[in-house]
């Protein structure tokens, strides 16, 4: 009897989307599975890989990000050309980095005057990111949508707050879009749900969960994408059955790790491989979670995860698969001077030598005891016994008592271990206190802060009610005096209107006014 695979049967599955027009237009999504599942379903489009690019010259990439690029940072459109032709890009995304307005604040006439520079330059779907400022990624993105409307952009992030402008924007010119929530399910699928009662068709929408670089920030991310696959696969989900896309590289690339060079971090290594390797596992991560767009910066890191997509994908090996290219000079490492000095003792050793080590003084102590008698027939004349001195005898003849010494020492070596037990007992209890203080003090604090929050909570309701109250009293004045003014116009019939009495045209009796409601009525009211 032969093995079968138990197959779960999903009730929803990913639309495709397509990124881009024409010939070098990308589909992704079209998932009936879970990510790579294809012994359950189908996965007709591979993930795909989009290179990052700048809108400015970075400042603090780490050499080994920056070598590969370092002669066309300054230039957005050299440096898309150059992922495109040397390392065979098949997306480019356009971090506007200069649009920040905590940093240079580059105007939206700029970041699209740059953006028609790089659609200039190349041929492949163009994504542009924006940095996330909700006011200044409106403003951009409503320019770029208007000045490139003859191509289809993916523009975003586009969150709750601003998706009204970006969606109008993006429909009226054709772009998509993609939705971006702080990594959280029930957010990510309001985005579209606005998105949707707006008027964008959800055929143009691409997930961005927010994504975390190596750590427990890649945990959470990692999460949330199962549970939007989960939602979109097994429960049916319609408003997340939508392709899932990370910015990887801007992640990976700014954390510590990948910057420290091997002087300021000799044990993590090689600094080139080790941020190529921190981006290549961070990516192979979050295709397992479900992505199908990642976006990457080291030539490096996107070849080895490429290679990983085939050998998923398609089957295969990866043993053939060539190491590292290094684009920087070699580090030596010298990993034995840095290790610590060794610890070879073995407590259970010592314990065995400490009583053998009191059995030896014993031994020898004995043949000194039989040798006493031997000395008194070698005894020499009075004379001779004169001419020897009496104090050069006495450390002779009463040498210390190894047992007594071995003894004291034992005894020194006890008091030493209960004098540091005694401190480390002292030194944990200070610390307990210390941690106890602490957190006394942070309790106190909190509760000190909650009803200070409730008291205010409190404070505005009361004065929100006596807005409230306010208003409608000075709304119940209001028609009181209208009342008033009214009624005071009938009683005296002046009410400031000429009523006009010009008789009909046609004048009609009471029978045919009957009939021609009954009429109307019959018009207005179909007969089942």
């Amino acid at each position: 009897m032969s093995f079968e695979f138990y197959k779960e049967s999903y009730a929803g599955g990913i639309k495709p989307i397509s990124i881009g027009k024409g010939d070098k237009a990308i589909t992704v999504g079209g998932e009936t599975c879970y990510p790579f599942y294809q012994f359950e379903g189908e996965m007709p489009h591979k993930p795909k890989i989009a290179m990052e690019i700048w809108d400015m010259a970075p400042e603090e990439w780490p050499a080994a990000a920056l070598e590969p690029f370092k002669d066309v940072v300054s230039d957005p459109a050299a440096w898309a050309k150059k992922c495109v032709d040397e390392f065979g890009a098949e997306l480019i995304v356009l971090q506007l980095k200069s649009t920040d307005p905590n940093g240079t604040d580059a105007s939206p006439a700029d970041a699209s005057a740059t953006v028609k520079k790089v659609l200039g330059a190349v041929d492949v779907p163009l994504i542009i990111w924006g940095v996330a400022n909700h006011e200044k990624d409106e403003a951009v993105f409503k320019q770029i949508a208007e000045d490139c409307q003859d191509v289809q952009l993916t523009i975003g992030p586009v969150e709750d707050t601003n998706h009204k402008g970006i969606g109008a924007a993006a429909m009226g010119y054709g772009h998509a879009i993609i939705s971006s929530s702080p990594i959280d399910v029930n957010l990510a699928k309001q985005v579209n749900i606005l998105l949707e009662n707006l008027g964008m068709p959800m055929d143009r929408v691409i997930i961005d969960p927010t994504t975390g670089g190596l750590g427990y920030g890649l945990e959470y991310s990692y999460s949330v994408m199962e549970r939007l696959r989960m939602a979109a696969m097994a429960q049916g989900d319609d408003k997340l059955q939508m392709p899932i896309i990370n910015n990887l590289a801007n992640e990976v690339w700014k954390c510590k790790e990948a910057k420290q060079t091997v002087e300021e971090a000799p044990t993590l290594g090689d600094p080139e491989r080790r941020g190529i390797m921190m981006e290549a596992v961070g990516a192979v991560t979050y295709l397992m979670a479900g992505s199908d767009v990642l976006i990457m910066r080291h030539p490096e890191s996107i070849r080895l995860v490429k290679a990983y997509i085939d050998v998923a994908m398609d089957g295969g090996s990866l043993e053939d698969l060539a190491p590292i290219a290094k684009r920087l000079d070699g580090v030596d490492i010298d990993m034995a001077a840095l290790a610590p000095e060794p610890d070879l003792t073995i407590e259970e050793e010592e314990k065995k030598e400490a009583p053998a080590a009191k059995a030896a003084p014993k031994a020898a102590a004995k043949p000194a005891a039989e040798a006493k008698p031997a000395a008194k027939p070698a005894a020499a004349p009075a004379v001779e016994k004169k001419a020897e001195p009496a104090p050069a005898a006495a450390p002779a003849a009463a040498p210390a008592d190894p047992e007594a010494e071995a003894k004291a020492k034992a005894e020194a070596a006890a008091k030493a271990e209960a004098d540091a037990k005694a401190k480390a007992e002292a030194d944990a209890k200070a610390k307990a206190e210390a941690e106890a203080k602490a957190k006394a003090d942070a309790e106190a604090k909190a509760k000190a802060e909650a009803e200070a929050k409730v008291k205010a909570e409190k404070e505005a309701e009361a004065q929100a009610a006596a807005d409230r109250e306010a208003a409608e009293d000075a709304l119940r004045q209001k028609r009181a005096a209208e009342r008033e003014a009214h009624a005071a116009q009938r009683a005296t019939g002046e009410t400031g209107k000429v009523i006009a009495m010009t008789p009909a045209a046609v004048q009609k009796s009471e029978s045919e006014k009957i009939l021609e409601k009954l009429n109307w009525v019959h018009r207005r009211v179909p007969l089942y």
